[in-house]
C-alpha cells in the first residue's frame, strides 16, 4: 500500500512530466533522418519540452534538458518505429522508447570517439540491465526543487541544486545511467584531470595528465554535449546536405543588403 508520501511524490511527478504550454522547442531532425545517422551507443539529447525540463535547462544554463542512449532494436520489435532508446523517466522508470517519442523535438546525437563495436554493445549491455528500474518518488522536498521554474539562486549555485538531497529523483532526471554505463569501460566523459610531474632518464621534468572518474550521479545531459570525446553528429548534413537543391517558396526573396 502507497503511503501518503509516495501518493504525494507520484503526484508531483506526473505535474512535472507534463509538457509546458510556455515553450515548444523547433523540430530538427525527422524519426527517418535519425534512424539512418544513430549508431549503438551514440547518446541522443533532447531539448524538453515538459515542465520539469525548463527547470533542469535553468539550472544546467543548457539547452538540453534530456538524454537517452541509442541500443538499436533489442527487442526485435517488428514495425517501422521499435523502441530503440533506453531513457530514465521520472514517471515510468528506465523503459525503451522509439524514435517517434522525440520526433518534434530539437535534437542532438553526440558520438563516443573510437569506440570499438564490442565496447559499444558493452555499454549497452550495462544500460539494458538497468530496464524497469522505478525511482523512489517518496522524497517529497528532493521533488519539490522542481517547481520553481526559475529558483532565485547565483548562476554558480544551480547545478549544485540537482544534487541535493537523497538523489533518487534526481537519477530520473539526470544522465546517471548513461553516464554509469560508459565508466564501466573506463569511457571518459568530463573527467577531472591532474597533471603530474615526473622526472625523464635525462634528468628533466615533464608532465603527465592523469584522469580520475566523476561520480556518475554528476553528469547532466550538456555534459555530453561539451565532452572533448564525444563527436557532435548532425543528421542532415551526415544525409549529404546541399544548399543548392533546397526548395525556398516561391514569393520567398533573399533578404535585403
Amino acid at each position: 500500500m502507497k503511503t501518503p508520501l509516495n501518493w504525494a511524490g507520484n503526484a508531483i511527478a506526473r505535474y512535472l512530466s507534463k509538457r509546458s504550454r510556455a515553450y515548444a522547442p523547433p523540430s530538427t531532425s525527422t524519426p527517418e533522418l535519425l534512424a539512418r545517422s544513430l549508431r549503438v551507443a551514440d547518446v541522443l539529447l533532447v531539448e524538453g519540452d515538459t515542465r520539469i525540463s525548463g527547470v533542469i535547462k535553468y539550472l544546467t544554463q543548457s539547452t538540453w534538458s534530456h538524454a537517452a542512449l541509442y541500443v538499436g532494436n533489442v527487442t526485435e520489435a517488428t514495425g517501422n518505429d521499435p523502441p530503440v532508446l533506453l531513457e530514465a523517466d521520472l514517471v515510468e522508470g528506465v523503459r525503451l522508447v522509439p524514435l517517434s517519442a522525440y520526433a518534434s523535438m530539437h535534437t542532438r546525437i553526440c558520438r563516443p570517439v573510437a569506440l570499438s563495436e564490442e565496447a559499444s554493445r558493452e555499454v549497452v549491455r550495462t544500460a539494458l540491465n538497468r530496464l524497469g528500474h522505478t525511482y523512489d518518488l517518496k522524497n517529497v522536498i528532493d521533488l519539490a526543487r522542481y517547481l520553481i521554474p526559475t529558483p532565485p539562486v547565483p548562476a554558480r549555485w544551480r547545478r549544485q541544486m540537482l544534487f541535493f538531497g537523497s538523489g533518487d529523483p534526481t537519477r530520473a532526471i539526470c544522465s546517471t545511467l548513461i553516464a554509469q554505463s560508459f565508466q564501466s569501460i573506463q569511457y571518459p566523459i568530463l573527467p577531472h584531470v591532474e597533471r603530474i610531474k615526473a622526472l625523464r632518464r635525462d634528468g628533466k621534468h615533464r608532465f603527465r595528465e592523469i584522469l580520475r572518474f566523476r561520480h556518475h550521479s554528476l553528469f547532466t545531459p550538456r555534459d555530453f554535449d561539451i565532452s572533448p570525446f564525444f563527436a557532435i553528429v548532425k543528421p542532415r548534413i551526415e544525409a549529404g546536405f546541399n544548399y543548392r537543391t533546397l526548395e525556398w517558396a516561391p514569393d520567398q526573396d533573399p533578404p535585403a543588403q
